[in-house]
């Protein structure tokens, strides 16, 4: 069918149902698998080309092939100088450049220009090879995120590396090779620098293209203390662009507008300002500029409850829209928008955003694996908040797992709906779905269920289930199941008891009870009583003198009333009293 199967998982995962993960630690470890297993194969069959020379595909597939990584050309030539640039090999493609030099060979300038792109865009080291070993000298980021290793490398611009000899070495010198520079100086991190080469080129008579404007503007914020002085440095690089004629484009307006999210209050009223001059120069904002427009109006954990006025004119100017990525920074918007319908309360208004989301492949920009888990985690936590507890459940069985899967919060999010709409009797089934979902596990999750089921007394059908869906939670807290044993509570142990002792599971009951003792737990006073009503509804004089015994090995404060209690209510003999 071409709509989406809610019971079904991902298609990535499809290839074998019997590995399809069921839980979001095994979504990561799957989806981890999966990526380094690709990236293995991929470095293999590119190391060792020779053993995969047969073209079995029909029609010819080229991403099945080897990829061209071996050098084929040895004699020095700007030919063999392209190779290497062509197949980023940045220490070989530099060594060719110099002993071009020292033969007298020129090298021409777009040749010059490609060379700098590349040792500019690794800050001048190799780069890291998909399946293959890391290198060395590079700060890690940190973050869980499903991504490539190479995506969590952040080098830094080191002082006099190639790409500044080289362009010092040059005769003569253009604005794609100021261009190289002052981009890779942004890129990694030396923005005080990429200014000065700016201002060299500008003593040079040149003007800047384009690009340079854009990754200047961006650095902005780094090399200007105070919010008014940003600004005033990101309007004069915009008026010197007017001046020198250079036509901005889409990624300049999103670099003024990201920028202008650290520059305080003044991002208010210069972020509209800079929307309704990209519309004037007929520039359609992508979903990146109103991210950031967004972001200036609506801060995190900022009080701006039930002003959602701009958001709702965003939404209506997109809706039914289809897009595609323009910006990296695109497929932050979704998770973005939720958040703000999240901290509003705002149901109305998610709906429009989740129907957007489905607009034609709006999907694909809701990012990455961890983006896509925040975005519907924050819609889910809104629904269960702020929907009928059917309504929360017609999407839960629609998001969950197809698209979703959710975490601890949003599995007591989902606890809390049934309880606010009475809806307690969907425990046990709720339960079951905790443990699919791996969160079993979970003590404070448990608790929280177990409580809720014990809180009060429901029909005897209720109750029943209420009973088997806690002796399963026994089971999970003994380790029955292969899995590590969790910690006993005394709450855990009282509501568990309670629950059988309500569903006339008496002998069941009073094994948990000697739990307590074996666990070195307490139990409750009104855990006391219910016993001692229960033995005297069932006249069972011997379990209400044990009860009283036990009570006093426990050195309730109860047990003197308890004794009282049970001399009145029961017949007792000589010896039991």
């Amino acid at each position: 069918t071409e709509a989406i199967d809610p019971t079904a998982y991902k298609y990535q995962f499809q290839d074998d149902p019997y590995l399809a993960p069921r839980t979001s630690a095994e979504f990561k470890l799957f989806s981890l698998s999966q990526e380094s297993g690709r990236s293995a194969a991929k470095y293999f069959i590119n190391s060792n080309p020779k053993f995969f020379t047969k073209d079995f595909a029909e029609p010819h597939i080229p991403c099945l092939m080897p990829e061209k990584v071996s050098l084929l050309l040895e004699e020095v030539s700007e030919e063999a100088l392209k190779e290497r640039i062509s197949l980023r090999k940045v220490k070989a493609a530099v060594d060719m450049y110099d002993q071009l030099l020292q033969a007298g060979t020129g090298v021409s300038m777009e040749t010059t220009h490609d060379l700098l792109d590349l040792i500019c865009l690794y800050s001048d080291r190799e780069p890291v090879q998909e399946g293959g070993p890391e290198t060395e000298d590079v700060v890690r980021q940190e973050g869980w995120r499903i991504r490539r290793a190479s995506d969590f490398l952040k080098t830094i611009w080191r002082e006099n590396n190639n790409a500044e000899r080289i362009f010092n070495l040059l005769p003569e010198r253009d604005t794609h090779c100021y261009s190289a520079l002052i981009r890779g100086m942004i890129r990694h991190g030396a923005y005080v620098k990429a200014f000065d080469m700016y201002t060299d080129m500008l003593n040079n008579r040149m003007t800047a293209d384009v690009r340079i404007f854009n990754a200047l503007i961006s650095g902005a914020p780094e090399v200007r203390e105070k919010y008014n002085e940003r600004w005033d440095l990101i309007a004069e690089l915009l008026n010197q662009m007017n001046q020198q004629k250079v036509q901005p484009n889409l990624l300049t307006f999103n670099s003024v507008l990201k920028a202008l999210r650290r520059c305080g209050s003044l991002a208010r009223t210069q972020a509209l300002h800079t929307l309704s001059e990209m519309k004037a120069l007929g520039i359609a904002p992508s979903l990146a500029s109103f991210d950031h427009t967004l972001a200036a109006f609506y801060k995190a954990a900022s009080p701006t409850q039930g002003q959602t006025d701009l958001l709702q004119e965003v939404m209506s100017e997109l809706a039914g829209s289809s897009f595609t990525c323009q910006d990296p920074d695109d497929v932050l918007f979704f998770s973005n928008v939720m958040r703000i319908c999240l901290d509003n309360k705002d149901i109305e208004l998610a709906y429009r955003v989740q129907s957007l989301v489905e607009a034609g492949e709006n999907w694909r920009l809701l990012g990455d694996s961890h983006q896509q888990t925040i975005y519907y985690g924050r819609f889910f936590s809104l629904l269960c908040m702020m929907e009928h507890i059917d309504v929360v459940l017609k999407w839960y069985r629609k998001l969950i797992p197809s698209l979703y899967y959710p975490n601890v919060q949003g599995m007591r999010d989902l606890l809390q709906a049934l309880d606010t709409d009475s809806r307690l009797d969907l425990l046990p089934t709720i339960w079951k779905d905790i443990q699919l979902l791996g969160h079993a596990n979970k003590s404070e999750l448990i608790e929280e269920l177990l409580a809720l089921m014990a809180r009060e007394t429901h029909s005897p059908e209720v109750q029943e289930s209420f009973a088997v869906c806690a002796l399963d939670v026994k089971s999970v807290f003994n380790g029955d199941r292969g899995t590590l044993s969790l910690e006993w509570s005394t709450s855990a142990l009282c509501h568990i008891t309670s629950l059988l002792l309500r569903a006339k599971r008496t002998q069941e009951a009073w094994e948990m009870l000697q739990l307590f003792k074996a666990k070195n737990r307490v139990p409750s006073e009104e855990l006391m009583n219910e016993f001692l009503l229960e033995c005297h509804a069932a006249g069972a004089p011997d379990r209400a003198v044990e009860l009283v015994q036990l009570s006093a090995a426990f050195c309730l404060p109860a047990t003197p009333r308890l004794a009282q209690q049970t001399l009145k209510d029961f017949d007792l003999t000589d010896e039991q009293r």
